[in-house]
């Protein structure tokens, strides 16, 4: 098949890469498959990186030249398949499809839970511009049944999946000491893109409050968040124990050095890929119930769960791991082994092949 993603995010988290990975991953398979993004956006360069073929379009905006620009590209380019990932990308594409002959099948990528507007419009989009809406998460789908009335039918739920090769355990103490990490200190960790609902302000405060002052907290990643994070610490006088790397193109050998990975955040969340790669790398996880997180996490069996906003909670379930070397221990095998058992790139490629050979058919 030709598969086309089209991309309009600027932004750039687990959303981009599960487009990138998917891609690439389709390429291996022999598929011929081609990205369309905005030429500002970080995906662009990345795709370079990664072999994957992109071209530029002006749609990171919802206006009629995104719409004519998409149009003309799918007229010259045929292909079977057309999977969107964002709001304003999804419309263009859609709109861009009207009244083409032949045209490929248009399937939507929800990889958030961010609420989908009750009202015609939307309804159009979703349920007959659409061939296919694929989730992340079984509860993501289950949110847009009730919520929206969407026909189950078409609707999928397809986790993304991670190469459990690269994200494997690693001796503690040396991961920390090839950072330049002391190895006698626990480490507490969180790698995400700095938004707000991350929930990094939360993570901050609990760490500020913990029992054992001797801990560190990495924070991995960067984004809009960042100056007001680095505001927070500074506040609260952790400066010498709060480590703030930025972006990093490989995360594994963070990873293996922590302790305990956190994530605590409060909307718009899937099946977290930074959280599957933390269970598989085998470090104890702590998280919320928000968006499809409960399908990775189950509370005291493959980690621990928190009420979302709670600092109390996030802070007494960091000191409870800190405090419990076996239960961390206990935690970490039964999460390494169910996302291994579930939540396996070639997994996911199994299933996007099979939606979009149905979309297409």
């Amino acid at each position: 098949m030709h598969i086309v993603h089209s991309e309009s995010s600027c932004g750039w988290g687990g959303q981009e890469i599960r487009v990138l990975e998917e891609a690439a991953g389709m390429l291996e398979r022999g598929h011929r498959v081609t990205l369309l993004c905005p030429r500002e956006a970080r995906i662009f360069d990345e795709a370079g990186r990664r072999g994957v073929p992109a071209v530029a379009l002006p749609i990171a905006r919802k206006a009629t030249k995104g719409i004519g620009a998409m149009r003309i590209w799918l007229a010259r380019n045929a292909s079977e398949v057309l999977n969107s990932h964002s709001s304003t990308d999804s419309w263009l594409a859609a709109l861009a499809l009207l009244g083409m002959r032949p045209r490929p099948a248009l399937v939507r990528t929800r990889h958030i839970s961010a609420a989908i507007p009750d009202n015609m419009a939307t309804r159009w989009l979703y349920q007959s511009a659409t061939r296919r809406i694929v989730t992340t998460g079984e509860r993501l789908r289950e949110q847009l049944i009730r919520e929206n009335h969407f026909r189950p039918e078409s609707l999928v739920s397809v986790p993304t999946g991670i190469d459990l090769a690269r994200y494997a355990p690693a001796d503690r103490a040396q991961a920390k000491a090839r950072l330049g990490l002391e190895p006698e200190l626990a480490c507490i960790g969180i790698i995400a893109t700095l938004r707000s609902w991350k929930g990094h302000r939360y993570l901050v405060e609990a760490f500020a409050g913990l029992k054992q002052k001797g801990a560190r907290l990495v924070i991995v990643g960067d984004g809009p968040g960042r100056d007001n994070l680095r505001e927070q610490v500074a506040r609260l006088g952790l400066r010498s124990r709060v480590l703030m790397p930025g972006n990093q193109a490989e995360v594994t050998p963070w990873l293996q050095a922590l302790d305990v990975f956190a994530l605590p955040s409060y909307a718009n969340e899937g099946v977290p890929q930074a959280l599957m790669q933390a269970m598989a790398a085998g470090v104890p996880v702590i998280s919320t119930p928000v968006g499809s997180i409960d399908e990775l996490v189950r509370d005291d069996d493959t980690g621990l769960m928190v009420p979302p906003q709670d600092v109390g909670a996030l802070r007494a379930a960091i000191e409870r791991l800190l405090g419990d070397p076996a239960l961390g221990v206990r935690l970490a095998a039964a999460a390494s082994a169910w996302v291994r058992e579930r939540y396996s790139r070639a997994s996911m490629l199994d299933s996007m092949e099979a939606v979009f050979r149905s979309a297409a058919a």
